[in-house]
């Protein structure tokens, strides 16, 4: 059975971070809207808008010790094994989930909605928990309730600074943690990975000091407008182009969960990726780029 695996760093004791994967009143802070836990009763489930296929009742406790927290998820039709946990790996810890089964490499792009999802939805709520346990405020959340996809953050940062995290290729791929290909003007190519990669780029349709948008060949334009808010500069993120029966929540969470260490990036003068390591079947080498 294919496994993946998504490791991220992080500052916090390996106590802290076992209290905020155990406990109820934690989970629904950097996880879901709502959660209940009773590792006793042998209860362990969250739901709500923030969860794809978000009833009540689709996971089940496996087993727990004192670093980690297993369980059952039904989501697509389909049982997977999860196990969140906290690991010692070259003086760091690193909190890391496992998913069994797990969709190979490529197939998220095909299909957004349910590989796509498999994919990004743990590196998103991780990147919430490290913000969590760290004591920051959580990034955000995908709402699975809504086909709309708007976003926006506050960044200690001038514009200038997040325009050059979007558009040099070189700041792009730390916080990212994959390389994009540019050129970085209206009528451009943007590709993920390199131009000789990627036959049908996306196109550049706006680039000044306040805005930045591309537009992929099936229509949909991915754009990030700035403004100054309160000393700080608001980033409102927007996806739109696609068929709102089935919004490409996939990449969607993809994004938000690189813009989480973006924003660590302009923030933190002692920063440092917190992506550790991914771990996906068929993933080609060389195809992330992490410290």
């Amino acid at each position: 059975m294919s496994t993946g695996i998504v490791r991220v760093r992080t500052t916090a004791p390996a106590e802290r971070i076992h209290q905020a994967l155990t406990r109820a009143e934690e989970l629904q802070v950097w996880l879901a809207e709502h959660a209940h836990v009773d590792l006793e009763q042998g209860t362990f489930e969250f739901w709500g808008r923030y969860t794809p296929e978000g009833e009540r009742g689709r996971q089940k406790l496996l087993g727990t010790g004192d670093k980690s927290v297993q369980f059952s998820w039904f989501l697509h039709g389909t049982d997977y094994t999860i196990e969140l946990g906290v690991e010692q790996r070259g003086g760091e810890t690193v909190v890391a989930v496992s998913q069994s089964p797990f969709p190979e490499w490529g197939e998220g792009v095909q299909d957004e909605s349910r590989a796509g999802v498999v994919q990004t939805f743990w590196p998103l709520v991780l990147a919430n928990l490290v913000e969590h346990v760290e004591g920051r405020p959580v990034f955000g959340f995908c709402d699975f309730s809504t086909p709309e996809q708007r976003f926006e953050t506050d960044i200690a940062a001038p514009p200038a600074d997040i325009i050059a995290a979007l558009t040099d290729e070189d700041v792009f791929a730390r916080w990212f943690g994959a390389r994009m290909e540019i050129e970085p003007h209206v009528g451009g190519r943007w590709a993920m990975g390199s131009f000789a990669e990627e036959p049908n780029p996306a196109k550049v349709i706006a680039l000044d000091e306040s805005r930045f948008a591309i537009e992929f060949p099936d229509g949909v334009v991915s754009s990030w407008e700035l403004a100054e808010s309160g000393g700080k500069t608001r980033l409102t993120f927007v996806q739109s182009g696609f068929d709102a029966a089935e919004p490409p929540y996939g990449s969607w969470m993809g994004w938000l969960s690189g813009f989480a260490d973006m924003k660590r990036m302009l923030e933190l003068s002692d920063w440092r990726p917190m992506w550790h390591s991914f771990e996906v079947p068929g993933m080609p080498e060389g195809a992330l780029v992490l410290e």
